[in-house]
C-alpha cells in the first residue's frame, strides 16, 4: 500500500535564496552560452518540419501533391521521432548526449539537402523520413541537458530565452524560403539550405558544446543520488515515470494540444485566402516576433508566478495560455479579413501565446521528475506524445483540408480541443505540489 501523508505545499519547501540561485541548485558555469549552442540545435530540427510547410505551395505542381500527401509527410516524420527519440536517448546515456546530437544534425542534414533532389512524392517522403531519425535526436536530449544546465528557479526563463532565440530566427530564414519558393524551382535551393544550416548547427556543438553532466543544477545532496545508466529506457523507467500522476496528465495534455498543427497548415491556409506563397510566408515575421516576445517574457512572468505561488502558479498560467489560444484561434482563422494585415496581427499574437508554452510545461516536467530520469521523460513527452498528436493532426487535417476546408479543421482543432485542453489543465492543481515535493525528497 502506498503511503498516506498529509497535503504537501510548495510553499513551506525552501525558497531561493537569491533570484538567480536557488537553495536547493548550483549555477553551472557558461550555462548561457551553451544553451545559444543548444538553441541552433533545436532550430534546426524543427527545420526539418517547417521547411516543408513553407515550400509546400510551390513543391505541389512539381511533385504532383494534395494536402493529403502534407498531412503525411509530416505524420510521418513525427511517427518516426516517435520510434528513434527514446531511441537516442538510451543512446545517448551510453555514448555520450554531445556525440548524439553531432551524429544525428550531420545525418539530418544529409537528406534534407536531399530532398531537393526528389523527382516524384515518395522519394521525397523516403529522404523525409531519413531525414527525421535524425531530427528525433534533438529536442528530448537538448531539454534534458537544460535541465542540468539550470535550476529549479530560473528553468522558465531559459526555456523561454532558447525558444525565442529559435523563433527570432525563425522569422528571418521564414520570408526568405518564401521568396526562394517564389523563383521556377526555387523550393529545390530550399532544401539545399535548411540541409547546409543543419550541418553548420552540428558542427558549432563539436567545437562549442560541453555537456555538465547529469545532475549539475541540483543540489550536491541530490546529484549524488542521480544514477545515469537508471535513465535507460526499460519497464522500470517508464514505471516510474507514470507513477508520477502530474507526468502522466502533462503527457495527455499534449495529446490535446491543438496548435502544433498551425506550424504545417498556416501558410496553406492563408494562400487558400487567396494570398500568393510570398505573402503568406510574410507571416513568419509577425508569428516569429510573437513567439519570440512569449517566450521570453513568458518565462521570466511564468519563474516569478512559480515564486509567488509554488503550489499552483505553473498551472494556472498554463490553464490560461491554452484558453487565450483559443479565443485568438477563433478570431484569426473563423472570420475573414480584408488584406494580409489582420493576419499579420492575430497569427502573431497566436504565436505569442504557443511561445509561452515551453516555458511552462517543460519546467512542470522537470520539477516533478528526478535528474536521472528527465532524457526519457521528455522522450516520451516530445518524441512519442508531442509526435504522436502532431501525426494525428496532421493525417485528419490533411484528410479532411481536402474535403470540408481548413476553415473547420481549424476550429475544431484550434478552437474547441484547445477548450477541452484549458479546462482538462485544471485536474494538475491536484497533483503537481504534491509531486514536485516526493522529487524533492527522492520518493519517486
Amino acid at each position: 500500500m502506498p503511503e498516506k501523508s498529509s497535503p504537501t505545499h510548495l510553499s513551506s519547501l525552501p525558497r531561493p535564496a537569491a533570484p538567480a540561485v536557488a537553495a536547493t541548485g548550483r549555477r553551472v558555469p557558461g550555462r548561457r552560452w551553451q544553451l545559444s549552442v543548444l538553441s541552433a540545435t533545436v532550430l534546426t530540427d524543427n527545420s526539418e518540419s517547417s521547411v516543408v510547410s513553407t515550400l509546400f505551395a510551390a513543391m505541389r505542381q512539381t511533385l504532383g501533391m494534395t494536402l493529403g500527401h502534407l498531412g503525411v509527410l509530416q505524420a510521418m516524420s513525427r511517427v518516426v521521432g516517435a520510434v528513434f527519440g527514446p531511441l537516442w536517448v538510451a543512446v545517448a546515456r551510453r555514448t555520450g548526449r554531445k556525440a548524439v546530437l553531432v551524429a544525428t544534425g550531420l545525418w539530418m542534414g544529409l537528406f534534407i539537402a536531399a530532398g531537393g533532389l526528389t523527382r516524384e512524392f515518395w522519394q521525397l517522403l523516403v529522404v523525409y523520413a531519413l531525414a527525421a531519425v535524425g531530427a528525433a535526436a534533438g529536442q528530448p536530449i537538448v531539454h534534458d541537458v537544460v535541465a542540468d544546465l539550470f535550476d529549479e528557479g530560473s528553468r522558465g526563463r531559459a526555456i523561454g530565452t532558447m525558444y525565442g532565440g529559435i523563433t527570432l530566427a525563425g522569422a528571418v530564414i521564414g520570408p526568405v524560403m518564401g521568396r526562394i519558393a517564389e523563383v521556377p524551382g526555387g523550393w529545390r535551393t530550399g532544401f539545399f539550405v535548411t540541409g547546409a544550416l543543419c550541418v553548420l548547427a552540428a558542427l558549432l556543438v563539436l567545437c562549442c558544446f560541453r555537456d555538465p553532466g547529469s545532475g549539475a543544477s541540483e543540489s550536491a545532496a541530490r546529484a549524488q543520488g542521480t544514477a545515469p545508466q537508471a535513465g535507460a529506457f526499460s519497464r522500470v523507467t517508464l514505471r516510474r515515470l507514470f507513477r508520477i500522476p502530474t507526468f502522466g496528465l502533462m503527457v495527455v495534455q499534449r495529446l490535446l494540444s491543438g496548435h502544433l498543427l498551425m506550424a504545417t497548415f498556416g501558410i496553406v491556409f492563408l494562400t487558400e485566402r487567396g494570398f500568393s506563397t510570398g505573402t503568406a510566408a510574410l507571416i513568419a515575421v509577425p508569428t516569429g516576433a510573437g513567439y519570440l516576445l512569449g517566450s521570453v517574457v513568458g518565462g521570466v512572468v511564468t519563474d516569478r508566478v512559480h515564486r509567488a505561488s509554488p503550489d499552483h502558479g505553473r498551472i494556472w498560467i498554463l490553464q490560461g495560455l491554452q484558453l487565450l489560444y483559443a479565443v485568438l484561434a477563433f478570431l484569426g482563422t473563423q472570420l475573414d479579413w480584408d488584406g494580409i494585415g489582420a493576419y499579420l496581427l492575430l497569427f502573431g499574437a497566436m504565436a505569442a501565446v504557443q511561445g509561452a508554452n515551453p516555458g511552462v510545461n517543460r519546467p512542470v516536467v522537470m520539477a516533478v521528475t528526478p535528474p536521472e530520469l528527465r532524457g526519457p521523460a521528455f522522450a516520451v513527452l516530445i518524441s512519442v506524445a508531442e509526435a504522436l498528436a502532431y501525426a494525428l493532426f496532421n493525417l485528419g487535417a490533411g484528410a479532411l483540408g481536402d474535403t470540408i476546408g481548413l476553415q473547420q479543421v481549424f476550429l475544431w482543432v484550434l478552437v474547441v480541443l484547445m477548450l477541452v485542453n484549458a479546462a482538462f489543465c485544471g485536474v494538475l492543481h491536484r497533483t503537481y505540489a504534491r509531486d514536485v515535493a516526493r522529487a524533492l525528497e527522492g520518493r519517486v
